[in-house]
């Protein structure tokens, strides 16, 4: 089991009321497969969670990377500007 820590920013942060969790995950989790353990436990944020921008270890995170043991992944609502 690899631990992570996981942040959310702005309006995830008020949807999940959480600002840091640590998560124990599988040795061979991806971005994906931790999106889809965050839904199931926060399900108010999965009609956000294609737009999400992520980050591992201040690095840009997509979908198919492998979640290092003791990462710190953030997470940010898309952005809107005018």
């Amino acid at each position: 089991m690899k631990q992570i820590n996981v942040l959310f920013f702005a309006s995830l942060r008020d949807l999940t009321s959480e600002r840091m969790i640590e998560l124990s995950i599988s040795d061979s989790m991806k971005i994906a497969g931790l999106k889809e353990t965050l839904i199931k436990r926060y399900p108010q944020i999965a009609p956000m969670m294609d737009t999400l921008i992520i980050s591992m270890n201040h690095e840009f995170a997509f979908d198919e990377m492998e979640i290092m043991d003791h990462a710190e992944i953030a997470l940010f609502p898309p952005v809107s500007g005018g």
